[in-house]
């Protein structure tokens, strides 16, 4: 509830101000070297009402179970773990395969990344717990048919953000259970790892040439 209530001041915000906020606010593949916070509060930023909403809903109800299962301290990385995920898909996508300077300006926004880890944090728990998942690998896949056949969305993030949440929830599941502490915040540090060797890779002054 506290991460639907920032991400609606932050709406509300772009609302009166929408150029200014979302250009600092934005993940912005040319601009994270020097405001790396973009990997993150790209998360929190939206591009309108009805992309909002959706991400708001979405994550009230699949928030909320998955709150449950991991508590709110692993509930709270694996959210900010699968965002800086999406986020790192996108930066790599960027250096990988768009080589105009258009696709280093063009800002991505959305908590959808985050989302989607949720949804397969939810595919992995479910399984591991052997409970019934065809619901959610509808949700899944019903969603990433959309990702990729809709214009204007960020496919990148959303692939990213899943696969971070996926493996999140299984070293989560998997864990040794006298060690799952140690092993949860081994994940953090894997993603934080990751997401750091992907920016150093994609848009350091070295990686672009600069």
């Amino acid at each position: 509830m506290t991460i639907i209530a920032m991400c609606v001041v932050v709406y509300i915000a772009q609302m009166f101000a929408f150029q200014p906020v979302t250009a600092q606010l934005a993940l912005a593949p040319g601009f994270v070297w020097t405001e790396p916070w973009r990997l993150v509060t790209g998360a929190f930023a939206h591009g309108g009402v009805a992309h909002l909403l959706l991400n708001m809903y979405a994550l009230w109800v699949v928030g909320t179970f998955a709150e449950q299962l991991l508590g709110r301290a692993r509930f709270i990385a694996l959210y900010f773990g699968s965002a800086l995920g999406g986020a790192a898909m996108v930066l790599a996508y960027f250096r990988l395969f768009d080589f105009t300077y258009q696709g280093a300006v063009q800002a991505t926004v959305g908590a959808s990344g985050a989302v989607f880890g949720l949804f397969a944090a939810l595919l992995v728990l479910g399984r591991r717990i052997k409970a019934d998942i065809r619901g959610i690998a509808i949700v899944i896949a019903f969603n990433l048919v959309l990702s990729f056949t809709l214009a204007h969305i960020s496919w990148q993030g959303h692939v990213g953000g899943m696969l971070t949440g996926a493996a999140m929830a299984a070293v989560y599941a998997y864990a040794p259970p006298k060690r799952r502490r140690l092993f949860a915040w081994l994940a953090i540090a894997g993603v934080l790892v990751l997401v750091a060797a992907v920016v150093v890779a994609t848009v350091s002054p070295m990686a672009l040439g600069a």
